[in-house]
C-alpha cells in the first residue's frame, strides 16, 4: 500500500484542468480571485460542510447540486464569501449557470464556493466577464494558479498530490486548501477541493470523506471560530480505469490511506499558515483509554489560547497543557500525564506523573524557537491516540483581524 508523493496538485488526477485569474472582486490586481477546476468526463462527488448555522449561499447551492451525488467543475471567488447576502443564492446559482454555459455542461453538476469578507454584496458582473477567460485558461497544469485564486490571508498557496496503485492500475489524488483564520474543529473548517482518477461509487466517495474529517480536518484549529462558507468537496472521474470500489475491502482501505495522507498534508500546511503564525503546532496524544478521550484532549490543548501564547513565546509553560487538559471534559487520571515538548532540535520530558521535573529552561527554548513544535501527552490510562494541529498565537493574528474588513 505504497503512497508516493507526486507534483500537479488538483490535476495530477488523469482528465483534471484548472485556472485561476483576476477578474476583479478583489481590488488588488495582482491577487487572482476567480477559481475554475474541470473534469473531461462526469464524476462521483462527495462533500461535507461547515456546521455553522450561519451559511454562505454556495454551500446551499453546491449541497442541492450534488445531490445526485454527481459533479464535473468547481468555481471558486475569493475576497468576498457571498454569506448573509439576500440575493446570494441568485448569485451562486448565476456564477453555475455561467460556467455551464462556457463549459456546455449541466449547471447541476457545478460545484459552487466563495471566501473572503462576509456580509458583502457580490457584483455577478466581474465574475460574468471573468469566466470566459478562466474557462480558456483551463490546463492540465494549472493547479498553481487555481490555489492561488482562492487564497484570501494565507502566505502560501497549498496543494498535494499523491500516486498510488488500486488492483494493477496507478491511480492518482490531488488538493488545493485555502484556510489561516476563522477556522476551528468542526467540519468543514476551510475551502478544500480534491480530485481522483480513481473509480468509486458516490455512496463510498461520502464514506471515506465523513470518516476522514473525523481525524484530519475536525482536529484543525487555527483560532476558535467556525466559519461560515468552508466545506471540503472529493471529485472522482474513474479514469484510472480500475474495477469501482462499491464495497469495504484491501482497495477501499487504500484509496482511504490516500485520502488521508492528502488530508494529514494540507491539514499541517493550513495550521502551520495560520493568521500571523510563527510555528505550527502538533498535539499527539497517545494511552488514552478511547478514542474520544484522546481527541477531546488532543483539540483542547492545541486550542487553547494561553498554551499557542506560550509557544509564540517559546515558553516552556506545561502547566498550561495540563490546565487545558483539565477543563476538556475528558475524564483522565491526571496523576499519570507526562508532557514532552519535542522539535528537531531534540525532545525535552517537563512533566511526569502530572507534576513538574527538573528540566534545562535553556534546552526547553531551543526546542520551542523552531518552526515546528509537537506537544507529546501520554495518558498512561489506555490504548488509544489521536493527533490535533493548530498554530501560535501571535501579535500579527489581531492586526490581520483588526483591519480585515476594511
Amino acid at each position: 500500500m505504497d503512497i508516493k508523493l507526486i507534483n500537479g496538485g488538483v490535476c495530477a488526477a488523469k482528465g483534471f484542468k484548472a485556472a485561476g485569474v483576476h477578474c476583479g472582486i478583489r481590488k488588488n490586481k495582482t491577487k487572482k480571485d476567480l477559481a475554475l477546476i474541470v473534469s473531461d468526463t462526469i464524476c462521483n462527488a462527495a462533500a461535507v460542510y461547515t456546521t455553522n448555522l450561519v451559511k454562505g449561499a454556495p454551500l446551499t447551492v453546491t449541497k442541492n447540486h450534488i445531490s445526485d451525488g454527481k459533479a464535473r467543475a468547481v468555481i471558486c471567488n475569493s475576497g468576498n464569501a457571498n454569506t448573509c447576502n439576500a440575493n446570494g443564492i441568485e448569485i451562486a446559482e448565476q456564477m453555475s449557470d455561467l460556467v455551464a454555459k462556457e463549459l456546455n455542461i449541466n449547471a447541476n453538476d457545478v460545484v459552487v464556493a466563495s471566501t473572503g469578507v462576509i456580509g458583502q454584496p457580490l457584483d455577478i458582473a466581474p465574475i460574468a466577464e471573468g469566466i470566459p477567460t478562466l474557462a480558456k485558461t483551463l490546463r492540465a497544469n494549472g493547479s498553481q494558479d487555481a490555489a492561488e485564486a482562492i487564497m484570501t490571508t494565507d502566505t502560501v498557496d497549498k496543494q498535494i498530490a499523491v500516486e498510488f496503485t488500486i488492483g494493477d492500475k496507478v491511480c492518482h489524488m490531488g488538493g488545493i486548501a485555502k484556510g489561516s483564520g476563522m477556522i476551528h474543529p468542526n467540519m468543514a473548517t476551510m475551502l478544500v477541493f480534491i480530485t481522483t482518477d480513481v473509480a468509486i461509487s458516490s455512496d463510498m466517495l461520502q464514506k471515506a470523506l465523513s470518516g476522514d474529517i473525523t481525524n484530519t480536518f475536525n482536529m484543525l484549529s487555527i483560532d476558535g471560530d467556525t466559519s461560515t462558507n468552508d466545506m471540503v468537496t472529493v471529485l472522482a472521474n474513474g479514469m484510472a480505469d480500475n474495477k469501482e470500489i462499491t464495497d469495504d475491502g484491501e482497495e477501499f482501505n487504500t484509496f482511504m490511506k490516500a485520502l488521508n495522507t492528502v488530508t494529514v498534508n494540507l491539514c499541517r500546511v493550513i495550521a502551520g499558515d495560520g493568521e500571523g503564525a510563527t510555528k505550527l503546532l502538533e498535539c499527539k496524544v497517545s494511552g488514552a483509554d478511547t478514542p474520544d478521550t484522546a481527541k477531546t484532549v488532543a483539540k483542547s490543548v492545541v486550542c487553547s489560547s494561553l498554551l499557542k501564547a506560550a509557544m509564540f513565546g517559546a515558553d516552556a509553560n506545561w502547566g498550561r497543557v495540563l490546565c487545558a487538559i483539565g477543563y476538556s471534559g475528558a475524564q483522565v487520571d491526571t496523576t499519570k500525564i507526562d508532557v514532552s515538548f519535542v522539535s528537531d532540535k531534540g525532545k525535552i520530558l517537563v512533566c511526569q506523573n502530572g507534576a513538574g521535573v527538573d528540566f534545562s529552561e535553556e534546552k526547553a527554548k531551543e526546542i520551542l524557537l523552531e518552526r515546528e513544535i509537537v506537544i507529546d501527552i501520554k495518558l498512561n490510562d489506555g490504548e488509544f491516540s489521536s493527533t490535533a494541529w493548530g498554530c501560535d498565537l501571535t501579535y500579527d493574528y489581531v492586526k490581520i483581524n483588526g483591519d480585515y474588513r476594511t
